[in-house]
């Protein structure tokens, strides 16, 4: 498993944008982020060539659907090498087994990890859709992700003492929501700084618009690098 703590989270418009900003980073020095955003726009050829430079890939799609969509899903994703890909733990057990077991069919079996509550909700949204209690949920889901197999789970930073206590050391966190010290939330909610993500026992943390949008991304992070040690 990689070593490299950040991945930066490629949310662009086009193929060509997405290898502009790779081309200013260290393959060294982080993980890439592939979202929704970008694999709609640029689909597979993205994530070939941005391999091919040297770059781990997340792949986050965030699959969503009945177990048999989600392994056939997991299946495609996996045989194009990424280092790791996510699913909505609200899926449910039989969903996300599902996905692990697809994942590992593969030669080189992706990291499985699981959504539990986006990191832009908070207690008066998912209120809206008859969720009572952020912590609560996500300590459900959590831990019906590990019972399922997966590797880890999305989850804000402020949530990781929590899981870890639950859930053991090993289960993986990977926490967006990460903002440099007094910069602005954005359309974040639950965020933190690196260094307290990292205090709090996150594993990856995924960083966008602060390095991708710097005048030096490359400078960002390196920056971000030193804050957590």
């Amino acid at each position: 498993m990689t070593d490299k703590k950040i991945i930066i989270a490629l949310d662009f418009d086009s193929y060509d944008q997405a290898i502009l900003m790779t081309k200013k980073l260290d393959p060294t020095l982080c993980n890439l982020k592939v979202g929704s955003q970008l694999f709609t726009s640029a689909g597979p050829k993205i994530i070939e060539r941005i391999s091919k430079m040297g770059f781990d890939i997340f792949l986050d799609l965030k699959f969503h659907d009945i177990p048999n969509t989600v392994s056939e899903s997991v299946k495609v994703a996996s045989s194009w090498g990424v280092w790791m890909l996510n699913v909505h733990t609200s899926g449910g057990s039989k969903m996300m087994k599902a996905a692990k077991l697809a994942a590992l069919e593969a030669t080189q079996a992706p990291l499985i990890i699981g959504v539990t509550i986006l990191t832009s909700l908070k207690e008066e949204d998912i209120n809206e859709v008859g969720i009572v209690g952020m912590n609560n949920q996500v300590k459900t889901l959590s831990s019906l992700a590990k019972e399922s197999s997966l590797d880890g789970i999305v989850c804000s930073a402020r949530e990781v003492k929590d899981v870890k206590n639950s859930l053991g050391k090993n289960f993986l966190t990977v926490t967006p929501g990460i903002r440099a010290s007094g910069q602005a939330e954005g359309d974040q909610s639950r965020v933190t700084s690196a260094k307290q993500a990292i205090v709090n026992g996150s594993d990856f943390l995924v960083i966008g618009r602060p390095i991708t949008q710097s005048p030096d991304p490359l400078k960002s992070l390196e920056n971000f690098i030193r804050e957590i040690g």
